[in-house]
């Protein structure tokens, strides 16, 4: 009797541990990005993405994005920053991560993905929000590659189609920069 006791206590302990482990994994966090146009709030999908969650929350605990600028609003495609002051000085960032366009997950309407140059692992601290779904961004592009969605919109659409709206020219050899500074106040994590 003493020995069924001892096997069930373990399997429930393993089991327990089991469910704990699996809903560590299914953990998805929010974040609370202020703008000077309003307030985004965004679901990091850690499962898909944990190299790419993983930087960008290093990036928000360290405080990285007060002060910088959605600096390339393009409407009818995406609105990015994470990179610049208002002052378009660019700021330093960690190293690049490895892309993780493969994780399944589309350049859909208010996703939130990141930017990266033509090299496919070289996206360091720049995110933008997609305004449309753009397929020509998911995996594989004539590249072979993406760009690696590891999140989306759940409140404020509002605020990014109002950030889409707003007047550019060129500043400082940039294109598509808003003539009015969209400034990120700070991104912190909600839930």
């Amino acid at each position: 009797m003493f020995k069924k006791i001892i096997i069930a206590v373990a399997v429930c302990m393993f089991v327990g541990g089991m469910v704990g482990v699996v809903g560590a994994a299914e953990k998805k966090s929010v974040v609370l990005v202020k703008t000077s146009l309003g307030n985004i709030k965004i679901e990091l999908m850690q499962r898909e993405s944990p190299i790419t969650v993983k930087n960008f929350l290093s990036y928000v605990e360290a405080g990285y994005y007060s002060g910088t600028i959605l600096h390339r609003v393009i409407p009818g495609f995406m609105v990015q920053g994470g990179g610049f002051t208002s002052d378009m000085k660019v700021k330093k960032t960690g190293q690049p991560i490895k892309n993780e366009a493969s994780n399944g997950l589309k350049n859909d309407r208010g996703t939130i993905a990141m930017a990266r140059t033509s090299a496919p692992d070289s996206a360091t601290s720049q995110f933008f929000i997609n305004l449309v779904n753009n397929d020509n961004l998911n995996r594989p592009m004539p590249d072979g590659h993406g760009y690696a969605v590891f999140g989306k919109v759940i409140a404020g659409m509002d605020v990014v189609d109002k950030i889409a709206s707003v007047s550019t020219g060129v500043t400082m050899g940039f294109p598509n920069v808003p003539k009015t500074p969209v400034v990120i106040k700070s991104i912190t994590v909600v839930e």
